[in-house]
């Protein structure tokens, strides 16, 4: 009797890296591994889509078709993989329908092969048109079901969502489990309910973050699953996925077949343990198995960039808070699951009731799109209260949304001219306007230059400081443990500790640094009037919305933000006359700087 096949995909080179180092791996660490991976057996090989597109331009800057080109070119015989957002792609809107047709075009003929398609809310009219477009392309279209938990989301809701997508013409069904909830009874019922109901392969993508991953996989495969995702050991565990080891030498103890060798495994593995260490700087110290998943539902890749951030604005030590915030703010929202971008519009919300202090002072523009319906139909009830402070007496949308939006391929080509060497790049100028334009003009300036990678903290880099002490101010004494440390710049030096456990960040800035002449005109004055405009969050400055002379009343918006990819409107705090503006599009901004000073009328 032949032993029956489980076929596995590797997340290695798309969301294992994304989940424990923030998406930061380059293409050039990347190549030398494709030999052993083409090799080795896989089913397919994730290796493009989610963050992986942003990250490239914002932070690595590198072309990420040039880096699907490569990889299609350095693994010829085995299946390349993507993870597509519907009508969002790789963005954080909704596109029209020529701009979605065209970037499937394009990504199949640069060498994707599975195209991975799931909408943030499971509102399968944003399925629609990519599931068409890769059809039409020839390859193959997985529907997925973004698992969750809430009230509103059963197995039949994931049912009649499978079987719409089925009737779209998808190849097969993936369950999207992006933050670890998945318990081993849910998977069982829900792989059965599946293989029962289609007559469709099924596939189980979970992260490990709650640290019952590995069971649900089990569980899955003895309830007839047809696939499973896995990471090798190197990037595997915690916010990320399965060891693929792990399962491959159980699954063939247990008498099933993988067609992966573990010889094989541990040669790959072994190159991207010691890639990992290039990227120490962006390990976060919730990259481990974390049961507060349960209870705030954050996704891996979403931990790990969150950490990320808020390290970078010096407010890491909020981010307990900030993971409290979110279930909440979730059930406003109608219980959004959580992957990108309602993670991040979800996320970033929580993140600014906190910082401020005073839920939803400040509302941030994705959320207004999500309430008046520009994203899709919410899983269940918003807060309406909520609904009418964010959008007030504007129309509500209870179409497809794209339905409302006109062809806008030809504009976005107008709109970056002859910066655009190809179609590929006016697709990478439609995902991120702003971070491209400036990729595409270092580019043809021939001053593109990744963000620099730290080296690993040495004693000598901490000169004769101890790493471990007590500290006591005002009678209480703090256990301090210094875990890192930047190379000294001009300006500043960045020590990474801990003070009794918790996390902190400390830049001590020399002297030269409040001498300086930065983008906005110099150091910045502290808040400290009534019609000072400030902001609670670090961010850069979009737009300027107001300008000296300007009479505003309270209330009114006078610029915006965009802090952790999101952008928010800042209010005047008072009516009057605008006096002063000390900011510019495109200047980075910290809490409590004076941006805008608004004389009283």
């Amino acid at each position: 009797m032949a032993k029956r096949k489980i076929h596995i995909t590797d997340v290695i080179l798309r969301d294992a890296h994304q989940s424990l180092i923030a998406t930061r791996m380059r293409t050039e660490d990347m190549l030398p591994a494709c030999e052993l991976l083409d090799k080795a057996g896989y089913w397919s090989l994730e290796c493009w889509g989610g963050a992986t597109f942003d990250a490239c331009v914002r932070f690595l800057k590198e072309d990420p078709w040039e880096r699907l080109r490569q990889l299609r070119a350095a693994l010829p015989n085995t299946r390349l993989q993507m993870l597509l957002r519907g009508q969002n792609l790789l963005g954080y809107r909704h596109y029209a329908d020529d701009v979605v047709e065209a970037f499937v075009q394009k990504a199949a003929d640069n060498g994707i092969d599975v195209f991975r398609v799931f909408d943030a809310l499971n509102d399968v009219r944003n399925l629609e048109t990519s599931i068409k477009a890769v059809k039409k392309a020839g390859k193959h279209a997985q529907g997925t079901i973004c698992y969750t938990t809430s009230p509103v989301h059963t197995i039949e809701m994931f049912l009649d969502q499978a079987k719409a997508m089925a009737d779209m013409g998808c190849d097969s069904i993936a369950i999207k489990d992006m933050a670890g909830l998945l318990t081993p009874k849910i998977t069982a019922d829900l792989v059965s309910a599946l293989k029962k109901s289609l007559n469709l392969p099924v596939f189980l993508h979970s992260h490990y973050t709650s640290g019952m991953a590995t069971m649900c996989q089990w569980a899955a495969v003895e309830a007839g699953v047809d696939h499973i995702d896995t990471a090798l050991s190197a990037f595997a565990g915690g916010t990320s996925h399965p060891p693929t080891e792990t399962l491959v030498a159980a699954l063939e103890d247990a008498g099933y077949e993988t067609g992966l060798d573990l010889v094989t495994l541990d040669k790959i593995t072994q190159h991207f343990r010691e890639v990992r260490k290039k990227y120490h700087q962006f390990e976060s110290e919730y990259n481990g198995v974390d049961t507060t998943v349960l209870l705030s539902q954050v996704p891996g890749g979403m931990m790990s960039n969150l950490a990320n951030q808020l390290k970078e604005q010096g407010a890491l030590e909020k981010i307990r808070d900030v993971f409290e915030e979110i279930p909440r703010v979730r059930e406003d929202l109608g219980f959004p699951p959580l992957v990108t971008p309602t993670s991040q519009i979800v996320g970033t919300q929580a993140v600014i009731n906190v910082l401020s202090g005073k839920r939803y002072e400040n509302i941030t523009n994705e959320v207004k799109k999500y309430l008046q319906g520009w994203y899709g139909q919410a899983p269940g009830k918003v807060d309406e209260d909520l609904r009418q402070r964010a959008v007030g007496m504007e129309d509500l949308i209870d179409v497809r949304p794209a339905d409302l939006l006109p062809r806008e391929l030809h504009k976005l080509k107008d709109e970056i001219g002859e910066l655009a060497e190809s179609e590929e790049d006016v697709l990478t100028f439609a995902m991120f306007p702003d971070q491209a334009r400036t990729y595409l003009e270092q580019r043809k300036a021939g001053t593109l230059q990744p963000e620099p990678l730290e080296p690993k903290p040495t004693m000598k880099a901490m000169g004769s400081v101890s790493t471990e002490f007590k500290v006591t101010v005002h009678g209480e004494t703090y256990d301090v443990h210094i875990t890192g440390v930047s190379p000294s710049s001009d300006k500043e030096s960045r020590f990474y500790m801990t003070v009794d456990g918790m996390p902190e960040e400390v830049n001590l800035e020399t002297l030269a640094e409040f001498n300086t002449e930065g983008s906005g005109g110099g150091k910045r004055a502290k808040a400290s009037a009534e019609g000072h405009v400030t902001t609670s969050m670090p961010g850069n400055i979009v737009d300027v919305l107001v300008k000296e002379g300007d009479m505003v009343e309270a209330g009114d918006p006078v610029l915006i933000i965009e802090a952790m990819k999101m952008e928010t409107e800042v209010k005047a705090p008072i009516g009057g006359k605008v006096v002063a503006t000390h900011i510019k599009k495109g200047d980075r901004v910290t809490p409590s700087e004076v941006l805008i000073e608004i004389e009283s009328a």
